[in-house]
């Protein structure tokens, strides 16, 4: 074989172990169908039927309803929004999240058209139709009317205990090239109070 056929074979070896390799994220909302040791049988919000898989470090945290009275200038949220006919951002739902996620502002899919701001709580304020909330992140900001009515979720500390047939998840899971999903953290419903986004 010349070098340069040597060189090809090898490059082409590369890439197919790196396609092998290659991992995709996708979030998964749905309800728990059953459990079985480390793995999660879940009918999907889409009506799909799909297997999640859990490791040693897979952890669990519990929805958890609270106001926007809780919220106070510095905390760091997420909100998902739609554009109301006047191109005002709309909530339809706010959670707290960990600093360690991504601050900014783009589209989500929780529905068509939705977007997801993670900033920093900069002000709530009275508006004729519920409350104004302002966030800041680096490079910008958004003002995002909340409804009354609209869910305020935290998360606590939970266990796979709280993973039970009938309850609602919301994960990031990670698929390998073989379609194997693997779930490191997961958000759980208890109490009737879901995980939102």
């Amino acid at each position: 074989m010349t070098k340069l056929g040597m060189v090809m074979l090898l490059g082409t070896v590369a890439l197919a172990s790196a396609a092998a390799n290659a991992q995709t994220n996708v979030r998964v909302r749905g309800t728990i169908t059953a459990v079985d040791g480390n793995v999660l049988a879940v009918k999907a919000r889409d009506g799909k039927d799909l297997t999640l898989h859990m490791t040693e470090k897979t952890t669990v945290a519990a929805a958890k309803a609270i106001t926007l009275a809780d919220l106070k200038a510095g905390d760091y949220v997420g909100s998902t929004a739609m554009k109301g006919p006047d191109d005002a951002l709309v909530a339809r739902e706010v959670h707290t999240i960990a600093r360690s996620v991504r601050e900014g502002h783009g589209p989500w899919d929780l529905e068509p058209g939705s977007t997801m701001t993670n900033a920093n709580v900069a002000t709530v304020v009275k508006a004729s139709s519920g409350h104004e909330l302002t966030l800041e992140y680096k490079g910008g900001s958004q003002k995002i009317l909340v409804p009354p009515g609209t869910p305020i979720v935290t998360t606590v500390p939970a266990d796979r205990s709280f993973l039970k047939p009938g309850e609602y998840i919301f994960t990031a899971a990670s698929v390998d090239a073989d379609g194997k999903m693997t779930a490191l953290r997961i958000q759980v419903s208890k109490d009737g109070v879901r995980p939102p986004q």
